[in-house]
C-alpha cells in the first residue's frame, strides 16, 4: 500500500498548481492501525487544476475545491484504494507560511469547522507540516518548510498557554447554566474549557495539537498535567448530571481541576 501511496502523490504532485503531497494523521507519526485512513496533505499555490485532480481521482469520486469543506480544511476527495480509505486534503501553501509567521511572533486564531467541534486552531497548518513525511516534494519548498517548523516557537507557546485563562471564564459560564439546569450548556462549555486546557497542555510542553482526536489520551501524560487528569476529565464529560444539583457538583469539580492546571501551566512558563 505504502508504494501505491508514494506513486499516487508523485502523480499529484505533476497537477497544475499542486506544490507538493506530505503524507499526514497517524500514519505519519506511526500511530496508525490497520484501519487507519492515509491522509494526504495536497499543498497548493493558486488554484489546482481541478479537472486534473478529478480525472486522477477517477470516475464516482468528488474532488471538493478550495472552500468546498470549509474556511479551513478546504477542500480534498475521499477514495477509496484497495479497501483502504486514502482522503486528500488540501492546503494554500501560502496561507499555511502566513500561519507560520503568525505562530512565530505568538499569534494565533481558532475558527469554525465542519468536524471540528472544539474550533480549528490555526497553529494546526504548522504542525502539519512538522509532524508529516514529504512524499513529493519537486520544488523542495515543503521540505524546507518542515525544517523551519520543526522548532516549536517560544511565542506561540506563550501565547497558547497565556490564553487558558479562557477555561476559568468558561467554568464561571457553566456554573450560571448549572444554575438553570441547563445541561447542553454546561457541557458545551466544560468541553471547551478541556479544550483550552489540552492546547495549553500541549503548548507548554512546545508539542504541536492537530485537533480534538486522541488529544486527552496525550495530554494526560504531559508533564505539569495535573494528577488524574484524563480520568477527572472523562468523569466530567462522561456524566455532567440533568439537575441543577448534580450540575453545579461538576461544575465544582471542573473549577477544581482547572484552577490545579492554570497553577500547572503558570509554574512550567517561570
Amino acid at each position: 500500500m505504502r508504494a501505491i501511496i508514494e506513486d499516487m502523490a508523485d502523480r499529484l504532485a505533476e497537477v497544475p498548481g499542486v506544490i507538493g503531497v506530505l503524507l499526514g494523521g497517524s500514519r505519519a507519526r506511526g500511530e496508525h492501525r490497520p484501519e487507519s485512513d492515509w491522509d494526504l496533505g495536497v499543498y497548493y499555490r493558486g488554484e489546482p487544476d481541478l479537472a486534473a485532480l478529478r480525472a486522477l481521482a477517477g470516475p464516482g469520486v468528488e474532488v471538493a475545491g478550495p472552500g468546498g469543506w470549509g474556511p479551513w480544511v478546504n477542500g480534498g476527495a475521499w477514495l477509496r484504494v484497495d479497501g483502504v480509505a486514502v482522503d486528500w486534503i488540501l492546503r494554500d501553501l501560502d496561507r499555511v507560511e502566513t500561519v507560520w509567521v503568525d505562530c512565530r511572533e505568538g499569534r494565533y486564531e481558532v475558527g469554525v469547522q465542519a468536524g471540528h467541534p472544539l474550533g480549528f486552531w490555526s497553529p494546526c497548518y504548522a504542525g502539519e507540516v512538522a509532524l508529516g513525511q514529504v512524499l513529493a516534494d519537486p520544488t523542495g519548498e515543503l521540505t524546507d518548510l518542515q525544517r523551519r517548523t520543526a522548532t516549536y516557537p517560544e511565542l506561540l507557546r506563550e501565547a497558547l498557554t497565556a490564553g487558558a485563562w479562557e477555561a476559568e471564564f468558561l467554568v464561571g459560564a457553566a456554573a450560571k447554566g448549572a444554575a438553570r439546569a441547563d445541561t447542553l450548556y454546561v457541557s458545551l462549555c466544560l468541553s471547551q474549557a478541556v479544550g483550552v486546557l489540552v492546547q495549553a497542555l500541549f503548548a507548554g510542553n512546545r508539542r504541536w495539537c492537530l485537533n480534538e482526536k486522541g488529544a486527552l489520551a496525550v495530554a494526560e501524560t504531559l508533564p505539569g498535567a495535573p494528577t488524574g487528569f484524563g480520568p477527572r476529565v472523562r468523569s466530567l464529560l462522561g456524566t455532567p448530571g440533568d439537575t441543577a444539583e448534580l450540575l453545579t457538583a461538576t461544575v465544582a469539580q471542573a473549577q477544581v481541576l482547572v484552577e490545579e492546571t492554570l497553577a500547572a501551566l503558570k509554574s512550567s512558563t517561570e
